[in-house]
């Protein structure tokens, strides 16, 4: 069930930086601020389930926070301090 709900928050996430960055830049704007998100959450789940792969067990903390839902948490929470920064200086700056 997390990695539903990250997968879906990520998603939203998605949209809100394409339709931001497509009314600002246009559709290539869009589509490369897209990619970048993409690129960055393929890499950091990959680094971050690698990390877990050799701290934690399988089984994870129980049976909604498994290894892969937290390796998906962590990912999140340095993707989202990550996108702070990268995107909140730009609304603070205007």
């Amino acid at each position: 069930m997390i990695p539903l709900i990250v997968f879906y928050l990520h998603i939203v996430g998605f949209t809100y930086a394409f339709t931001r960055e497509y009314q600002r830049e246009g559709v290539s704007g869009g589509f490369l601020t897209v990619g970048f998100l993409v690129l960055i959450f393929s890499v950091g789940w990959s680094i971050s389930s690698f990390a877990f792969r050799n701290i934690i067990d399988e089984a994870g903390l129980g049976l909604w926070l498994n290894r892969d839902a937290l390796s998906l948490l962590a990912v999140s929470a340095g993707e989202g301090l990550l996108y702070y920064f990268y995107f909140g200086n730009e609304s603070r700056v205007n």
